[in-house]
């Protein structure tokens, strides 16, 4: 059976894929890790001294689960912005693509599902060190690998979607220095969100990345429950209402 159009978009960028590979260790794999040393281990051990558990928890088990969702969101969005760009821009490779019986709607669907496999392949990793060192308690951690990959899932459908509308970068950088680094800090990564004002935990609340981050640590602490259905669902429905304009953005941006 012939592979469906969307799936030969990913298997295009897992060649692409295999020739930097090694480029993308920090971002992905590295960077992470060392926030949970210098955070999880660093840090944490004053906290533990001064503070005691946080939620609970020792603070490099509160912190690493927050730590894999976050990375998701931050290799998602640098991989749905720029490349994105370069491929309706200045490469041009999705007008190539849809060249051939590949539909605008599957070159993007296709981006979205890689960006979310390589999000997924750097939690394992992350995932797999974070448990050597003692920071993921529960066999349940495993379950945070496909909540992380749902998590940028969610990000990279909404920021791909925008990317295709625009005929320049310049607001790329202003995305991630005012959207994505905030969230990265107050979406409950490094601490609870309730120590948040209550304005801001409002917009914690709402965004993917809390929903994320709820996920992952329930996962890797073993408390999954019935509420963390409904993180699946805010998850999942950001990445189904923005496939309805991702596929509208792609198809006039690539219309011939």
């Amino acid at each position: 059976m012939a592979a469906s159009p969307a799936l030969r978009v990913v298997e295009h960028q897992a060649y692409v894929f295999k020739s930097f590979w090694r480029g993308t260790l920090f971002a992905y794999v590295l960077n992470p890790l060392l926030y949970l040393g210098a955070l999880g281990f660093g840090l944490g051990a004053l906290i533990t001294q001064n503070q005691g558990d946080v939620n609970g928890l020792p603070y490099v088990v509160f912190v690493a689960p927050g730590l894999m969702a976050a990375a998701a969101m931050m290799a998602a969005a640098g991989d749905s912005l720029w490349p994105i760009m370069a491929g309706t821009k200045w490469l041009r490779v999705f007008h190539a693509m849809v060249a051939t019986p590949i539909a605008p709607r599957d070159v993007y669907t296709g981006t979205v599902i890689w960006t979310s496999l390589r999000a997924g392949m750097g939690a394992i990793v992350f995932l797999a060190v974070a448990a050597a060192l003692g920071a993921v308690p529960s066999m349940w951690g495993v379950v945070a690998v496909p909540s992380a990959a749902l998590t940028a899932a969610a990000f990279a459908a909404v920021l791909s979607a925008y990317a295709a509308t625009q005929e320049t970068d310049l607001r790329f950088r202003v995305i991630m220095s005012l959207v994505i680094m905030p969230l990265f800090l107050l979406s409950g990564t490094f601490f609870p969100v309730s120590q948040l004002p209550d304005g801001l935990q409002t917009l914690a609340w709402v965004s993917p990345l809390w929903h994320g981050v709820e996920l992952c640590r329930a996962s890797t602490t073993g408390t999954l429950a019935l509420i963390d259905l409904v993180h699946v669902a805010v998850l999942a429905g950001v990445v189904l209402c923005a496939r309805f304009w991702g596929t509208r953005t792609f198809a006039q941006k690539l219309a011939p």
